[in-house]
Order: structure tokens, then C-alpha cells, then sequence
């Protein structure tokens, strides 16, 4: 289980984008303005569902030092259900993925850091 102080940070383990209410764009990362409408732009923050479908894909191969255990792992653009297009790290099997595959973010252990050991998490995407 996460730690109460990082949870806490909603940036950190949502997705969030911000959302105009004037003309219904989702950006993500968020924005402080709708390039499309200026100043009519009526900016919201919102949090995505997550869900979406695999535009494309890489097998990464050659990786650094602190990700050979994850070799070799999978890197896909996503377009969310929203429309914002996302580049994220699929965890699941290279023989796996496809185009137009359906995905959901999960939160999932990246790495380990320091001699303490530290673990960080971040957002990837599983099979739905």
C-alpha cells in the first residue's frame, strides 16, 4: 500500500487533465488555456477514466542497467477514451499487444532507488 502522504498528491497517482468547457477538448498534460478558443476558453479539471486503445508500439530491447528486469518491455502511444494521446509503458507480454488493443491504466512498481531500496510507482497500462 502506498504511503498516505503520496497518495495525497492527486497529480501523482490520477490521471488529471483539464478539460474546456467551451468547445469539450480534453488536454492532457493539463492546460491553462484552450489553444483552440483563448481567451472564450472555460478550463475544468477533470480525471480521466484511463481506458483507451493502442495506436502503436515499440519492443524496447536495449534498456538501462535499472530496468533489466523488465526486458524486454513494451512502449505504446494510447489514445484515451477523452482524445488526448498519451505515450505509456504496457505492462503485459510483447507477443500481446496489437493495434486497437483495449488498455486501462494500473499503477505499477518502476523501479528502486538509493541503498534504501526506495520504490516508486507510476502509471502503465494493462489489457482490459
Amino acid at each position: 500500500m502506498l504511503p498516505r502522504f503520496w497518495r495525497k498528491i492527486k497529480y501523482r497517482y490520477n490521471l488529471i487533465a483539464t478539460k474546456c468547457e467551451n468547445c469539450g477538448t480534453y488536454y492532457y498534460p493539463p492546460r491553462n488555456l484552450c489553444p483552440k478558443c483563448r481567451r472564450r476558453s472555460q478550463i475544468v479539471e477533470v480525471k480521466l477514466s484511463g481506458r483507451g486503445e493502442v495506436l502503436s508500439y515499440s519492443v524496447v530491447h536495449d534498456v538501462p542497467e535499472n530496468m533489466k528486469e523488465q526486458k524486454p518491455y513494451v512502449v505504446a502511444m494510447v489514445k484515451l477514451d477523452e482524445g488526448p494521446v498519451i505515450t505509456a509503458q504496457l505492462a503485459c507480454e510483447p507477443r500481446e499487444v496489437r493495434r486497437g488493443m483495449r488498455v486501462k491504466a494500473a499503477f505499477r512498481r518502476c523501479g528502486e532507488e538509493g541503498e534504501a531500496g526506495i520504490i516508486y510507482y507510476c502509471t502503465k497500462f494493462v489489457p482490459e
